[in-house]
């Protein structure tokens, strides 16, 4: 079929746009689709390798708990239920940064502000 394609495009005197057009689609789904996938996995292998002892983590089945242990390709993490081991792919995200950061950064300001009315 693409054969045909190509085939019609070229009696045309069109094949050489036809190339085109396929080489910008490639470029676009690129950019678009390729790249930022790629991107994403950098990021999570990244995090991978960051986390450490006493991280507040969310794992991808949703379970909520403190990293315990850390092995190679394993972690043991402290829940309300127990300690439970996990693979360190299945861990979603670190909530330590996300909730604890905050809520300093609005201590903090509040303490300037208390401080500038004194």
């Amino acid at each position: 079929m693409i054969q045909t394609i190509f085939l019609q495009a070229g009696a045309q005197g069109g094949g050489m746009s036809m190339l085109l057009m396929f080489g910008g689609m490639f470029v676009i789904m690129y950019f678009f689709m390729i790249r930022p996938q790629q991107k994403k996995a950098k990021q999570e292998k990244q995090f991978q390798t960051d986390i450490k002892r006493g991280d507040q983590v969310v794992t991808t089945s949703g379970i909520h708990g403190k990293i315990n242990e850390i092995y190679d390709d394993a972690v043991i993490i402290e829940t309300g239920a127990g300690k439970i081991k996990f693979e360190k792919a299945a861990i979603s995200r670190e909530l330590t940064a996300a909730r604890y950061s905050k809520t300093t950064d609005k201590a903090e300001k509040s303490e300037k502000a208390v401080e500038e009315k004194n």
